[in-house]
């Protein structure tokens, strides 16, 4: 039966309207009360910068790349940024509105602005898969909406429409990102409201700048026959990671279906993959179809399966990886084997995701499993020696379902096999992938146990059996809780993956198709006919929520509503969790029209409906029959109370940014305004990245230094907006963008807990109990009617210890929850990586899907209450060299302090001479907390050189020689007098106790004999490794802080000092000894000099009066040959001017 709703609908009675009502008259929990507010919701589009203004645009997240609005902030003059800095923005914007049930959208956005409305958002962005790229961090801004108004033509009135708008910012290694949309408290009363804001990868933009899809070609017409009467099929992607959902399924067409938003929309894409049969002559297949059968998504790829061929498409995404990693068409692999089923691996590890491929035919037995990694994918066959068939020794086997468990590298696998008689039976094979270790789990009953009335029953071997066969159709397992779940036409769980319980509810009668696991406590089950039941974790009962006698109510309340939601005639597409509530994708058929939309599977009404439907009495009272109902919830109120401040425990990073101010009456903002509001939140989010540096800020916070050199500038800035004077119309508040340290507890359990070495998570659960049980004796006692119970995934790993306290005088019970780590399961990491995932289960004994809450969004389940826990170094510590500090205890150390002759502020010099103290920091970036490390730690030099181009990495085998004390070869670069060694003596243990480091650079070291490049004495740059691995006990963090350290002031060797010396005093003896000759030979070497010069002086001379003088006046100069030189000189021109004389005469 594939229609969700009830068929045919003219089979809603009036006796199940009459029953509809008296549940919403007699329910004790006025679920359905009147209520005099009303139903507002927020809407939230994306719009690229030309569409900012427009009315009816909706973009979707294709442009990746930033671009620059310096010019905007050329024009703040008088404004406290820096100038110095390149401002960038983000290619869209949050377009914000409201609408409330029967008024118009555009006056209500206008009333709310007027009342002081301004929508808070919060952008969370998801931490990326490959943490060896990118940083493991969660990441949150929360934004104030600035309002905008819009620039269409309006005559009607002085402000016709307008929006509220954020910057949509994007962040290197997350393609995921959850808004949520809150109010500031003023106006209306708007519930908060999520929204999923993903970059697809798979959209690009084509010649004409419009959006096309790289996978194929869109289909704008949905066709009835696509999807009615058409099973459903399950959605498969990896949580939390995924940004682009796909689902196929969709009949003879090679199409799927698409979404980027969660199927808020969606899209019909017909994909332009080749469909070829190559492999089909050795495949075991009967027919062919175009139909898409599996499909995958994962954060960066899609996988399709058509047949027995599968595909993968490769997004574009470079705020993950290279441009060029995208595909450009769609890729076959593993185009000669015959695949017959994917599975999906729900969580990634490692850095990976993976996804599997069942094998038929001529590598029957053995999986190809495929890893995923920055968007390049792999495959490898597994087992590797030999198949499964033959590692169990048997002669025919296949393996129809496979698991994959990353946290311990373990595949499980189960196994059909066929005897000799041709009978068949399954088992639950486990494969280590590490050790190539295969073993035999568990052999699955052949038939179904006889439960005999039972909710469950434990598997042992010795009870009895029906004649019904057990036919396993899948597996599903949670590694938060560790519960494995074999389903077919029956339900084994186990926790152990060897020891199951059978649960009887579900009928056997029936088969499942797949399950829908939220992994935070509850599951969904759809059966081969559409039947859609619910599995609360921990418990043993199976509820059917479609077809019910609670949804056929829950379907008439609808049909009073006049909800357009539901129609007589639907088809369930898939099911599915996002954030943690079922949602259904139904296909309607109302007036002749189709469509297809997501709505939320009220499993908590259809609970409370079967409650009271099952468990009510009609009683006679007089004359009349009164009816009343049952509450198994053994409490009346739950709560929550004395909640520690989350961001210790859940790793959030949360800053604040406030749109700029403007100089205009209405509050509006232009364009220009809006340009400056990406900045800031672009600047803010650089700031934030670029504060993981090794060398720690005097102030930990990543926003010192955009205002350390503003604050004196503070009231100056604020005294130019109050007076209309700030440059640009705009004012920037340094108040407005900060990051936030102390959130605090919302009265609920946060959404996963992160537990270090030894630490703790405590919390009070309130209880008020319906009947009180009072023992009376020698002492007056209250008995508590109700039991708390905490469950652990891994006890080994964890403790919990919970104080009961009774409280007569209120009627309840108050319980202390401490939940603890047992350091005992987890080794050093470096924070964030390779976390160990647990849970915590919180309920109230007896009241599994009896107890509910009301809320402004309609009931919520109350005593069960799961939280994932991840034990190991939690996200947001690192280790920090306190430079500060360290300049600070050297000083005082060494009675002086010589920073080098070019100072560099952000890496001060060290004296080689000088005994050198450092000193480290851990910092904590959630909370803000920063303390000088107390632990152990192992200092390296790992790399080096004299100018900070020409540094290298040192191998492992020049790491021992240069750093260890058991060196024989004359290559230490320091030393210590710390006698404290790790425990195979090859390096020094140091602490913030250390006698200091000496410097050695012996001679076979890399700083040994540096040559200087001027006059000053040599420098070098080490690079420092600091590591607590395996010598500090206190924490799961394995701290590794990797920073330069300029020492100048090198020594020079002997041999060079030598030769610098000897050619030193050459040259200086060769200088003293030509100054000695100087000075004795002066007085002659003047003489000579002057003779010298005169002789040449008197042959210049004797030259000219040869050339130009008459007999005459060669005879008069025959008898002047004893004239000094000055004669002569006056004679050679008196003569060179009488010969100019006779010339002219002549």
């Amino acid at each position: 039966m594939f229609p969700v709703g009830p068929a045919p609908w003219p089979r809603l009675r009036v006796l199940w309207a009459l029953w509809a009502l008296l549940v919403v008259l007699l329910a004790p929990w006025r679920l359905w009360a009147i209520q005099e507010t009303q139903e507002c919701t927020w809407q939230v589009v994306l719009n690229n910068l030309e569409s900012v203004g427009k009315n009816d645009a909706i973009d979707h997240f294709v442009d990746q790349e930033l671009y620059t609005v310096d010019k905007v902030f050329d024009l703040l003059v008088d404004a406290p940024i820096d100038r110095d800095e390149t401002y960038l923005g983000f290619p869209y914007y949050l377009k914000i509105n409201y609408s409330c049930t029967g008024e118009s959208s555009e006056a209500l956005v206008r009333k709310g602005h007027l009342t002081g409305l301004k929508p808070v958002v919060l952008v969370t962005f998801q931490s990326p898969v490959n943490f060896h790229r990118w940083k493991i961090e969660q990441l949150q801004i929360q934004m104030e909406a600035a309002p905008f108004r819009s620039p269409e033509r309006c005559d009607a009135e002085e402000m016709c429409l307008m929006s509220w708008y954020t910057p949509m910012p994007i962040k290197n290694g997350s393609v995921v990102m959850r808004v949520d949309v809150s109010s500031n408290g003023l106006g209306p009363f708007i519930p908060n409201k999520r929204f999923h804001v993903n970059i697809n990868g798979f959209l690009e933009r084509g010649r004409d700048h419009e959006l096309q899809f790289t996978v194929g070609n869109e289909l704008f017409h949905l066709i009835p026959r696509h999807f009615v009467n058409v099973p459903s099929r399950p959605l498969w992607y990896t949580v939390d990671q995924t940004p682009v959902l796909i689902l196929g399924g969709i009949p003879e067409e090679k199409a799927i279906l698409l979404t980027d938003t969660n199927f808020k929309d969606f899209f019909l894409v017909e994909l332009s993959i080749d469909s070829c049969w190559v492999g089909s002559f050795y495949c075991p297949q009967a027919s062919f179809t175009a139909t898409i059968y599996d499909a995958i998504a994962t954060e960066s790829t899609l996988f399709i399966r058509q047949n027995q061929l599968i595909y993968y498409f490769t997004g574009t995404y470079t705020t993950l990886y290279e441009n060029n990693h995208g595909s450009e068409r769609w890729v076959r692999v593993l185009a000669n084997e015959c695949i017959k089923r994917l599975c999906p691996v729900h969580f990634h590890s490692n850095g990976s995701e993976y996804v599997m491929a069942l094998t038929t035919g001529k590598n029957e037995g053995y999986v190809h499993f495929g890893t995923i990694t920055d968007g390049l994918v792999s495959f490898k066959l597994l087992p590797r020696d030999r198949s499964v068939c033959n590692a169990i020794l048997v002669d025919n086997c296949s393996i129809t379902w496979a698991v994959f468990i990353a946290g311990d590298y373990n595949l499980l696998m189960l196994v059909e096999i066929v005897g000799p008689t041709s009978s068949k039976y399954f088992q639950v094979v486990s494969y280590d992938l590490v050790s190539d270790y295969l073993v035999v789990l568990y052999t699955i009953p052949e038939f179904i146990p006889d439960a005999r009335g039972l909710e469950f029953l434990m598997i042992l071997g010795t009870e009895s059996y029906t004649n019904f066969p057990m036919v396993p159709k899948g597996m599903s397992y949670n590694p938060y809780n560790n519960l494995l779940l074999i389903w077919g036409n029956f339900l084994l769980q186990s926790f152990n993956s060897e020891n199951f319980i059978y649960l009887a509810d579900f009928p056997k009668e029936l088969s499942i198709k797949y399950l829908v696991n939220s992994f935070r406590g509850d599951m969904a089950i759809v059966t081969e006919n559409e039947e859609i039941w619910y599995l609360l974790e921990g418990s043993y009962q199976v509820y059917q929520l479609f077809p019910s006698k609670a949804w056929e109510v829950y379907i008439s309340l609808q049909v009073l509503q006049q909800s357009s939601r539901y129609a007589p005639n639907e088809t369930m597409v898939t099911l599915f969790y996002e954030d943690n509530k079922l949602y259904q994708l139904v296909y309607l058929i109302d007036n002749q029209q189709g469509r297809l939309i997501k709505r939320l599977m009220p499993v908590e009404q259809l609970l409370m409906y079967q409650q009271i439907s099952k468990e009510y009495v009609l009683e006679r009272q007089g004359s009349h029959l009164t009816l009343s109902f049952s509450n198994f919830c053994p409490f009346t109120v739950m709560r929550l109370q004395e909640l520690p401040n989350p961001q210790i425990y859940t790793r959030q990073e949360r800053y604040r940014a406030q749109p700029p101010h403007v100089l205009e009456p209405w509050g509006f903002h232009s364009e220009n305004s809006l340009a400056v509001y990406q900045g800031l939140v672009y600047y803010l989010l650089s700031l934030h990245s670029k504060y993981d540096k090794p060398y720690a800020d005097p102030v930990h916070d990543p926003t010192w230094r955009w205002w350390k050199n503003k604050k004196q500038d503070q009231d100056y800035y604020f005294y130019l907006a109050n007076n209309w004077r700030s440059a640009g119309g705009v004012h920037v508040d340094m108040t407005s963008y900060e990051k936030i340290y102390d959130l605090k507890a919302e009265n609920e359990l946060p959404e996963r807990i992160f537990l270090d070495k030894g630490t703790s998570y405590s919390f009070s659960v309130f209880l008020t109990t319906r009947k009180p049980e009072v023992q009376h004796g020698p002492s007056f006692q209250v008995l508590s009617p109700v039991d708390l119970a905490v469950v652990l995934a891994d006890p080994d790993c964890i403790e919990a210890m919970v104080k009961e306290k009774v409280l007569v005088n209120r009627n309840s019970v108050l319980f202390w929850v401490t939940l603890s780590d047992k350091r005992s399961c987890f080794d050093q990491g470096i924070s964030g990586h390779h976390l160990m995932k647990t849970s915590m289960l919180v309920k109230v004994l007896g009241s599994s899907g009896h107890c509910f809450q009301n809320t402004n969004r309609g009931p919520r389940m109350q005593s069960n209450l799961m939280v994932p826990v991840l034990i190991g170094c939690p996200p947001g510590k690192r280790l920090a060299f306190d430079i500060t500090y360290t300049l600070q205890y050297n000083r005082v150390q060494n009675k002086h302090y010589f920073d080098c002759v070019k100072v560099d502020p952000e890496m001060p010099c060290f004296l080689f001479r000088d005994i050198f103290y450092p000193f480290f920091l851990i910092q904590d970036l959630v909370t803000g907390d920063s303390g000088s490390f107390q632990g152990s730690y192992v200092l390296k030099v790992v790399g080096g050189g004299p100018t900070l181009d020409t540094i290298k990495e040192y191998s492992e085998e020049e790491i021992y020689r240069f750093n260890s004390p058991l060196d024989k070869t004359g290559s230490l670069i320091w030393t210590t007098e710390n006698t404290t060694t790790t425990e195979d003596l090859a390096f020094n243990i140091m602490s913030h106790n250390s006698l200091g480091i000496e410097w050695l650079c012996l001679e076979n070291s890399p700083c040994h004999d540096t040559i200087p490049h001027n006059i000053f004495a040599p420098e070098f740059f080490f690079k420092v490794l600091v590591s607590n691995r395996g010598v500090d006990e206190s924490t799961y963090c394995d701290y590794q802080l990797t920073f330069l350290l300029h020492i100048h002031g090198l020594p020079l060797s002997a041999r060079r000092a030598f030769l610098i010396l000897l050619v030193s005093a050459s040259l200086f003896v060769g200088l003293v000894i030509l100054y000695i000759v100087c000075c004795l030979l002066s007085p002659y070497m003047v003489k000579v000099c002057n003779i010298l010069r005169w002789k040449i002086n008197s042959i210049i001379g004797l030259e000219s009066n040869y050339t130009y003088s008459t007999p005459s006046d060669s005879r008069a100069f025959s008898h002047s040959g004893t004239m000094s030189w000055r004669s002569s000189r006056l004679n050679s021109r008196v003569v060179y001017k009488g010969a100019e004389e006779n010339k002219a005469e002549t």
